[in-house]
């Protein structure tokens, strides 16, 4: 809840209208002296976070000009998880996307990590493979994407309107699976050696790891497929390798059960959710970072549905809801203990100062969908204005 727009209403009272403008200011002042939700500090493992605002991970296809889109929204004591990035040369699915599988990539992540580092931030890489969501074109030697299943993805539509093609997939064999399972871990030791504060494991959003869990997308008959245990196995490997590389105080994972990208939904995502937030406790790994189911319209102002709160319950480490939230909702989710962070995405694409826009109640600049992916490195990108 936003404390700082509540209204007070005040007795009837035959005082003076001096007297009762006194009272009025009082009450302001009080109000103003209570905490923004948002911007409560809050202990997620090892780690000092001095509000509970989160910069979700944003493809922006712009990875020759990072440096400054990430210390523009860098704060002290701010969680900022950088955008999805490629663990392999298999794992491309899009052009201009950062990757950190060679020792080129970490030295090229290092500067940046250090701009933020600058501002007092911590910053996260969360690594990717996209699976099937690709192209010949950008798999290596012109092969097939790899995936759990020899099913493609459907013609998906661009915010510019455009259909979005992907070549059809190879299933992955049994033995073949560990070379995968590597190349995250690999991944997850480069970021820290580049200086990354931990690893978020990109397993939602229909990329490889969630073809495996959800049964629209793995038709498997091995024992990666089939039974739920079996469709979270791919996924509980990549962490138990990453945990050992790293140690679960610096992994996160992004889980998004209730979602139908790519062509990739569950019959039964409840049992998903709660099976996977259930054996990541097995793991202790820092934090789930969930993407809200679709929120309902009431009046028109969205309804946060609660969907995800037996899993928050569920899972021993930190939670991080992303759903669209605003400055309200927001606070509203954290006063009742339904998250402890609050990922935003497009409202920190368009604000890079957002935790300040918050604190102030200041306005918000409206995000430009048809900028989000395009090539210009100022412009839907670096370019939205600041408050100061």
């Amino acid at each position: 809840m936003d404390v700082l727009s509540t209204h007070h209403s005040l007795p009837h009272t035959t005082h003076e209208s001096s007297s009762s403008s006194a009272i009025d200011q009082e009450k302001l002042q009080l109000s103003a002296m209570e905490p923004i939700p948002l911007l409560t500090p809050y202990k997620m493992g090892q780690f000092d976070l001095a509000h509970r605002v989160v910069l979700a991970l944003l493809t922006r296809q712009r990875s020759y000009t990072p440096a400054v889109y990430y210390s523009q929204r860098a704060t002290a004591g701010g969680l900022l998880i950088a955008e999805a990035t490629v663990v392999s040369d298999t794992g491309r699915g899009y052009t201009h996307t950062p990757g950190i599988w060679t020792a080129e990539h970490v030295e090229a992540w290092k500067p940046i990590v250090t701009a933020v580092h600058a501002k007092g931030a911590l910053f996260f890489c969360q690594i990717w493979h996209v699976g099937r969501v690709s192209t010949f074109e950008l798999q290596p030697g012109g092969a097939a994407p790899l995936s759990s299943t020899e099913k493609g993805v459907g013609p998906q539509m661009t915010f510019d309107g455009r259909l979005e093609e992907f070549s059809p997939p190879r299933r992955l064999t049994v033995e073949e699976i560990p070379a995968i399972v590597d190349d995250f871990r690999k991944a997850a030791r480069n970021a820290i050696d580049a200086g990354f504060d931990g690893v978020e494991i990109h397993s939602a959003n229909g990329y490889i790891i969630e073809q495996f869990l959800k049964d629209s997308a793995n038709d498997r008959t091995d024992e990666y497929g089939g039974s739920l245990e079996n469709r979270c196995r791919f996924a509980l490997e990549v962490v138990d390798a990453i945990v050992k590389e790293v140690g679960g105080h610096r992994v996160g994972i992004r889980l998004s059960p209730f979602a139908d990208y790519m062509d990739c939904h569950d019959s039964d995502p409840h049992s998903l959710a709660l099976y996977m937030s259930t054996k990541l406790n097995d793991h202790d790994i820092l934090y789930i970072h969930m993407i809200e189911p679709r929120m309902a319209v009431v009046d028109g102002r969205r309804v946060v549905s609660k969907r995800l709160l037996p899993y928050r319950e569920a899972f021993k480490g930190t939670f991080i809801a992303n759903g669209g939230y605003d400055r309200e909702e927001g606070g509203k989710v954290i006063v009742e203990g339904y998250t402890d962070l609050v990922a935003f995405g497009r409202l920190f694409l368009a604000n890079p100062d957002l935790p300040k826009r918050f604190e102030i109640g200041a306005d918000l600049n409206k995000y430009d969908r048809m900028t989000f992916y395009s090539p210009d490195p100022v412009i839907g990108y670096t370019g939205y204005p600041c408050l100061e």
